[in-house]
């Protein structure tokens, strides 16, 4: 029966970078439909969002009023207007107060409301990760899904704590600074908005050439990063060929590029501030000189002129943000859609209506068929019967094809074509589950967690006793490395377990496959990290677990499966020969040619 297996294409490596406020501007292929599933997770919080945007209102309101009171309050000071100053001033205080206190409210709410909906699509992400085929993760950059999981969702937690606010403050802003200008002096308001044009035109003639080299100087970074990161990396192999000299030159070389780079763009992201503010200075003489005519003509009031330069103030400010706002939009957007790319992937299939129940143990393959990617088949037609408490060794030279029939049997891909079998029913209609809990598997690259040992034991079986995981401790000669752990069994592993030896993880691992107790075995070169004394008592060890299970293992080294039942030699995704050690090495085909390479210095 042909699998539903679906197939991945690389994903794009990573994310572009950018720095400061001027870095390159990604965006999103559909803008539209990614910002309006966005607006689903702000509509889950709509009480929030209510009090955010009352409150940006408010102090926007409170912010535009104040010059207007100061207005009031100089015309009363300079005899141009009657009025009470005190009252004046008293209300200008309680404005500036509750715009104070409204400005407090709005940061502390934009914040709260960011990160409640970061934490709703970061949990979502990851229970989704979790749940993924095992051929999405392996066919997708690593680093690229932590990027979604860590970078891009940052970037909407900034977009919705600053951008949002920033936005509706600034459009509220601008509306209202030039309605009010308009009617106080509209000859004057006009004036004033010429600075607008220069500022516009600074702003795009600047912006362009320190994106340029901000994506240069991100590029140079990634570079010396790059050699950092092989330097610390490689470093043994450096001291041992004697490479200092050399490391050290293509260092400097790159930091060279980083920093001529980086002062470029630096220096001019310094001098788009002063270039603003000396714009803004040319508005503030435009409206006193001009002011100072209307003023004399008896056209507006001293308190008017005083009013402008605030408002002036006001107005150019947000139109600064809000070229800035938009870029952060279109990061932020561009994020989100490839949060949702994740999201809308097929998660794992992992129903079935076939249960097992006590599993004898009988593996089957028939006219199995598969292929990574459509235009490279890995397995041809395999055909391959174990019988319960069989030991099947498969072998062969590298991609060959033995990991892929393991992935198999596990379904952690399913076949294009053919019918893998366990005591007859089909794995495919095994809830998968249930299938995988009937199964252990101790793969070549170990991976450990960072919990005790005694946890990650546990992992092998959740409901196991302390009983059955000390046995299985030493069934797996695991005990002694335990013992002269500083806490034993209760030794917190660090990540990956790099705090112990790999022979001593690769012990682990196999341990944790006996706490299992699988019906069916599977060990993937399960002893290529020990010494040959280790690896002797774990062959003792798994003679004995092995017996009156169903076991398959795969061997480079071929004094492991000496023994097995049956050998099967794999070559390009075939079985080219299947016997017994003896009889295979009688017949001086694949395997002979195998076992003389490793054993007798033979070459072929």
């Amino acid at each position: 029966m042909a699998g539903n297996n679906t197939k991945y294409s690389q994903m794009e490596l990573g994310r572009r970078g950018g720095a400061g406020r001027f870095a390159e501007i990604e965006k999103a292929e559909n803008a539209g439909a990614t910002l309006k599933r966005l607006m689903e997770y702000l509509a889950t919080e709509k009480m929030l969002l209510f009090w955010m945007l009352f409150t940006v209102i408010l102090s926007t309101a409170l912010g535009i009023i104040a010059p207007s009171l100061q207005s009031n309050a100089i015309d009363i000071i300079s005899g141009t207007r009657e009025g009470n100053l005190i009252v004046i001033l008293i209300v200008m205080l309680v404005t500036y107060l509750f715009n104070g206190i409204g400005n407090l409210f709005q940061s502390r709410l934009s914040a709260y409301l960011s990160q409640r909906i970061v934490r709703k699509m970061r949990g979502k992400l990851f229970n989704h990760i979790i749940d993924l085929p095992i051929g999405f993760i392996d066919s997708h950059s690593h680093g690229d899904l932590m990027s979604r999981m860590s970078n891009d969702i940052e970037n909407v937690s900034n977009t919705v704590s600053q951008s949002i606010v920033s936005l509706f403050s600034g459009v509220l802003t601008i509306i209202g600074t030039v309605v009010i200008m308009l009617i106080y002096c509209w000859q004057l308001a006009l004036l004033s908005f010429t600075t607008v044009i220069f500022t516009l035109l600074a702003t795009k003639l600047m912006s362009g050439k320190i994106r340029e080299y901000s994506r240069l100087k991100q590029t140079n970074l990634g570079a010396l990063n790059g050699i950092v990161e092989e330097t610390v990396t490689g470093y043994k192999t450096i001291v041992a060929y004697n490479y200092q000299k050399t490391t050290i030159e293509d260092f400097n070389k790159s930091s060279d590029l980083l920093t001529k780079s980086g002062i470029k763009a630096d220096t001019l992201a310094g001098i788009m501030g002063p270039v603003m503010n000396s714009i803004g200075n040319i508005g503030f003489v435009i409206i006193a000189a001009f002011g100072g005519y209307f003023a004399i003509n008896g056209l507006i009031s001293i308190g008017v002129i005083s009013a402008f330069i605030v408002y002036a103030k006001q107005f150019s400010r947000p139109i600064n943000e809000l070229a800035q706002i938009y870029g952060s939009l279109q990061t932020a957007i561009a994020g989100a859609e490839r949060v949702f790319r994740i999201l809308d992937e097929p998660k794992e299939n992992l129903s079935g209506t076939t249960h097992i129940g006590d599993v004898v143990g009988d593996v089957k393959f028939e006219n199995v068929n598969f292929s990574y990617t459509p235009d490279k088949q890995i397995i041809y037609d395999f055909n391959l019967s174990i019988a319960s408490g069989k030991k099947i060794a498969l072998v062969g030279s590298t991609g060959c094809g033995k990991t892929t029939i393991v992935n198999l049997l596990m379904r952690f891909y399913d076949p294009d074509s053919g019918r893998i079998s366990i005591d007859g029913k089909e794995i495919h209609d095994i809830p998968l589950k249930e299938l995988r809990r009937k199964m252990a598997i101790v793969l070549q690259e170990t991976v450990l967690f960072a919990d005790t040992i005694y946890n990650n034991l546990k992992y092998g079986r959740e409901d196991a006793t302390r009983e059955e995981i000390d046995a299985a401790i030493k069934a797996s000669h695991c005990d002694e490395m335990i013992a002269a752990l500083p806490d034993g069994i209760d030794t917190v592993l660090s990540p990956s377990g790099s705090n112990i030896s790999q022979g001593q993880r690769q012990l682990l691992a196999i341990a944790r496959a006996f706490v299992a107790n699988p019906r069916i075995l599977i060990l993937d070169e399960a002893t290529s990290s020990v010494d040959t004394l280790t690896e002797k008592n774990i062959q003792d060890a798994m003679t004995e677990i092995m017996k009156n299970r169903t076991s398959i293992i795969i061997a480079h080294r071929l004094s492991t499966i000496r023994d097995a039942d049956l050998i099967v030699v794999m070559d390009k995704g075939r079985i080219v020969e299947s016997g017994s050690h003896d009889a295979l090495l009688a017949a001086k085909g694949r395997y002979y040619e195998l076992y003389m390479t490793q054993y007798a210095g033979y070459e072929i």
